[in-house]
């Protein structure tokens, strides 16, 4: 593997903070720009006006929202699935569901990330059986048979690792118990409830996708039909809840340190309730910044985002490498100060190293306006 040097002078010019996210200069607004995400070298510069206060904006950077409320329902299972966003790295899609699976489904393009937007479930698979609920991740591993239960409809998001496997983040020094202990992970049980299911001996299909077309494959009884198991490779669950963000109320921390699940090209991150920072001269809202190595997701999946107006839950946003973005305008107000002593949102983000491409749920569920979101801000400024 080639190390890498890049060229580091740590330096300050003009009128700027030393710290990055606090003591701002007087009527600034301040924007990162840095590589390799928030762990390359990074300078931050201090700008009269905010970032965004473009009045136009043209071409294919341009940041895109989508409200996946307004997808129907579709029963088809996984395969199925919408999907919105995808490279050669990873494929994003959003899954609704009424009612239970009549067949079991085997990822052969890679890992699979499940994430139980609402409803309940009750998810069978190889290693047995595990009750999900709105706000669990599960990781299903490659070549998994599977399939949910459920009384009622549910929606999820489906985020393939294609071709390579989730793993979980190096946390440095805050140690491996921070931000959630592993022993939090839940594993299936080979429970009453999976050996009852066993006992439907109709036919079964298990629908294999394999570069990214399905192969039906059926049995003349139900495949999940194993009495035990042990390794050390498993189905794993945890829920947003049993998140535990890193804090300091001197320093507003960038959102990859919640960092949950990483693949080769792309990691999950979670956003959940935190204490805003409190020091007087911290940042109370994220930084303007660009990532201009990365393309960011973000799904909105609970509570009140503060950071972005017009936005509510079952939407993703799409901004891509270069984009300069940060809050919306009318998040600028509470910069300094915040009304109330913590964030009250669940969000999950995907980071991507390479470039997404739109799907065909892009088309169905666009906000062509997401753009103008920002113009706020000088639109106040000429009046």
């Amino acid at each position: 593997m080639t190390m890498k040097k890049f060229i580091s002078y740590p330096h300050v010019e003009g009128r700027a903070s030393r710290q990055a996210h606090a003591d701002l200069p007087a009527g600034t607004y301040e924007r990162e720009v840095s590589k390799e995400g928030f762990f390359g070298p990074a300078a931050f510069f201090y700008h009269q006006r905010p970032p965004t206060g473009w009045i136009g904006f043209e071409g294919p950077l341009r940041p895109r929202a989508f409200d996946l409320t307004t997808l129907g329902a579709d029963t088809g299972g996984p395969w199925s699935a919408r999907e919105l966003l995808y490279n050669a790295h990873v494929r994003y899609r959003f899954w609704h569901q009424s009612g239970s699976m009549d067949h079991l489904a085997r990822n052969a393009d890679g890992d699979e990330l499940l994430f139980l937007h609402r409803g309940e479930a009750e998810l069978y698979c190889d290693y047995g059986h595990l009750a999900l609920e709105a706000g669990d991740y599960v990781v299903i591993p490659r070549g998994t048979m599977w399939r949910l239960d459920c009384d009622d409809k549910l929606t999820a998001l489906l985020i393939e690792a294609t071709n390579d496997h989730y793993m979980l983040p190096e946390k440095g020094l805050v140690g491996p118990h921070a931000i959630f202990d592993p022993a939090m992970l839940d594993v299936p049980a080979m429970d009453e409830a999976f050996r009852t299911q066993q006992n439907d001996e109709r036919h079964w299909q298990v629908r294999v996708k394999r570069r990214n077309e399905v192969s039906v494959i059926t049995y003349p009884y139900n495949p999940l039909d194993a009495v035990g198991w042990h390794g050390d490779l498993s189905v794993c669950r945890i829920n947003v809840r049993d998140i535990r963000p890193l804090m300091s109320h001197r320093y507003h921390v960038p959102p990859s340190a919640h960092t949950t699940f990483i693949a080769e090209r792309f990691v999950v991150c979670t956003f959940a309730p935190r204490p805003f920072e409190t020091d007087p001269g911290a940042l109370k809202v994220p930084f303007f910044h660009s990532n201009d190595d990365y393309d960011e997701v973000l799904f909105y999946h609970d509570g009140d985002f503060f950071s972005r107006d017009g936005i509510h839950p079952g939407m993703v946003t799409l901004h891509p490498g270069g984009f300069t973005h940060g809050p919306h305008p009318g998040a600028l107000k509470n910069m300094l100060q915040q009304s109330k002593p913590a964030t009250e949102e669940y969000a999950v983000m995907v980071d991507t190293r390479d470039p997404l491409d739109i799907g065909a749920a892009g088309s169905e569920t666009e906000r062509a306006d997401y753009v103008d979101s920002w113009r706020a801000a000088h639109d106040r400024e000429k009046k």
